[in-house]
């Protein structure tokens, strides 16, 4: 079809967060324009700029003279690439959302191949899956076995770009360095997924913005996102479950204690202190699973707020959830 003029409807919305992106914006604007262009879609490109320390305002208001349907907001701060991605959607028309870096590690030429199944209808979420040699190979294999065998997503490479359908970003929590786990959370809700083969390129300028100290955190958001998958809307089936082992271990270990001390006549000071461990962390642990069910019911409350609220603002979305 055509690039966006910037007035009439949109299709697809490229999102791209950009950070420090001065010298590969113009050319990944520019190939954007080659490869969208010739798409049977309409679509527009939305850049962010991150809280960008270089030259990247300036590049992308000269860009954005040039190509109508290149459209940008702007961070004062870092906030990182899922804040970059819901304030690049709420800024999108499109329906269709792709997320893709500016770094022309990904070429535009493959967006049309992520969007097709979404636009066929046979999927709701595509990922691409990286082809080639990459310096982080090891570290990627480790996280994507750990999220398949956790979640039990057949999905080949979840941590690289991907398109998906609006309504997702109304199911994904918009948490910092979430979106690692679009793929996971979506599959969750039931929207389908697919993937696609895409070519990692090696960085053409600049560097890097991710280091060996994300390994931890993102370790940490995945035992986080496992938990509020398996646990969030139940916390009480897991503190509970919890809670009342520990309690009963507290509880077999006092009547041992009491055979102990006046059948046997013998006093054992350590084991009085595992029963009060045990028989503490018990009522606790049952304790915040109750905590937890009044913070998951008024969670689901504010879902279901959010939901009404996006229907009232545009009649035409249906509410967000699995395809019929």
């Amino acid at each position: 079809m055509s690039l966006s003029d910037g007035q009439g409807p949109v299709q697809v919305s490229v999102l791209v967060p950009a950070k420090d992106e001065a010298e590969n914006l113009p050319e990944f604007v520019a190939q954007a324009a080659q490869a969208l262009d010739a798409a049977p879609f309409t679509a527009e490109v939305v850049v962010v700029d991150d809280g960008s320390a270089d030259a990247t305002p300036q590049v992308l208001a000269e860009l954005a003279a040039r190509y109508p349907f290149l459209r940008w907001e702007r961070h004062r701060t870092r906030q990182g690439i899922a804040d970059a991605l819901r304030t690049a959607g709420e800024a999108a028309r499109g329906d269709v959302l792709v997320f893709y870096p500016a770094d022309l590690q990904y070429l535009p030429a493959e967006i049309p191949s992520l969007v097709a199944p979404i636009l066929a209808g046979e999927a709701d979420l595509v990922t691409g899956t990286k082809q080639g040699r990459y310096e982080k190979a090891f570290v990627s294999g480790i996280y994507n076995r750990l999220c398949r065998w956790l979640f039990g997503v057949r999905v080949t490479d979840l941590n690289s770009v991907k398109a998906y359908r609006r309504e997702i970003m109304d199911v994904v929590p918009q948490r910092a360095d979430w979106h690692r786990f679009f793929a996971v959370v979506a599959s969750a809700e039931g929207f389908r997924l697919a993937e696609r083969p895409v070519t990692l390129h090696p960085r053409r300028a600049g560097s890097t913005k991710f280091g060996l100290g994300r390994i931890p955190v993102g370790v940490m958001d995945l035992l986080s996102v496992w938990f509020q998958l398996k646990y969030g809307r139940k916390p009480l089936l897991f503190f509970g479950v919890t809670g009342t082992i520990l309690f009963t271990l507290g509880f077999l270990s006092g009547v041992a204690a009491l055979v102990i001390r006046f059948g046997f006549g013998f006093g054992f000071r350590p084991l009085l202190n595992l029963i009060e461990i045990l028989v503490i962390s018990g009522i606790a642990l049952f304790g915040f699973g109750f905590i937890g069910e009044m913070l998951a019911g008024q969670r689901e409350d504010m879902r279901e707020v959010r939901r009404e609220l996006a229907r009232l603002r545009d009649p035409r979305r249906k509410t967000p959830g699995p395809p019929s």
